[in-house]
């Protein structure tokens, strides 16, 4: 197994499967068991995401796999989660392969992270972003639903999740109540960071190929607990296709899909596999 280091000191694992052009995945490579699984197939989610996307594209593809979402929960980075240090991460997992040219692919705030990657560095082969937008990012509405989760986890103790949700329908509140003070403050800090970044004044420093997808119903609506705000992931798409595809995007909405089944390995596969093969020549 190979292992990269963080900007923390920490060493993360990196799983490498497959041969031709190296394409960087930010999943967690090993799938759920046992009750977590059983939770995750509740939520509609599979439990071998990871291990499905890697055995989806590594027949044509060298996939590298890390789980760079599960390394920042279980060891926080409460003070130092910053766009330069999850963009150093990403190269220094890449360095770690060998691998000096690579496309990326994330989801959610992994996607954001490969945008903040890709105006750091000119060694992407392309850049693919699930479930968040390029252009008119919820950055405002991340920071406020991050300071109240904060908020929460420094004035309550945290509660396991709530088994009210409607089966196949994750229960976004109540995750977030499972998280620790440290957990919820790197996010917060990752937020501040960005409070004033220019997502579309970036897109003039971007030149590698370039993917967006997300579902149509990818909007979370937070109550006051947790910051009031509306996080609209498929609006800004559908609002900016045409901009985003003359600045280079391939723009795909997934009809029906909301935030939790459009980052399903059905859902992505479909879109991100042959884009794959389109950009690598």
């Amino acid at each position: 197994m190979v292992q990269a280091t963080l900007h923390d000191g920490r060493r993360i694992d990196v799983e490498v499967r497959g041969d031709g052009p190296t394409v960087l995945l930010a999943v967690n490579p090993v799938p759920a068991s046992g009750e977590r699984a059983r939770e995750l197939r509740d939520w509609g989610m599979d439990p071998a995401l990871g291990r499905s996307l890697i055995e989806g594209l590594n027949d044509r593809f060298r996939v590298v796999a890390f789980d760079y979402e599960g390394d920042v929960l279980a060891h926080p980075k409460p003070d130092t989660l910053t766009p330069d240090t999850i963009a150093a991460d990403v190269l220094a997992v890449a360095d770690a392969v060998g691998a000096d040219r690579f496309a990326y692919y994330g989801y959610s705030w992994l996607a954001l992270t490969g945008l903040q990657l890709a105006i750091r560095t000119d060694r992407l082969t392309g850049l693919a972003m699930g479930g968040y937008p390029p252009v008119d990012g919820p950055y405002e509405q991340m920071l406020a639903v991050t300071t109240a989760t904060h908020a929460m986890a420094t004035g309550a103790p945290s509660t396991p999740p709530s088994q009210g949700a409607p089966e196949g329908e994750f229960d976004w509140s109540s995750a977030e109540m499972t998280m620790s003070e440290p957990q919820t403050r790197q996010f917060m800090t990752l937020y501040q960071a960005l409070r004033d970044f220019d997502d579309r004044a970036a897109q003039a420093r971007l030149s590698c190929p370039r993917l967006c997808f997300a579902g149509t119903k990818d909007t979370i609506v937070y109550d006051e607990r947790w910051g009031g705000v509306t996080v609209d992931i498929a609006g800004p798409l559908a609002v900016n296709r045409a901009e985003l595809t003359a600045a280079g995007w391939d723009v795909h909405l997934l009809d029906g899909l909301d935030h939790t089944t459009a980052m399903q390995p059905s859902a992505v596969l479909p879109i991100l596999r042959p884009w794959l093969v389109s950009s690598s020549g």
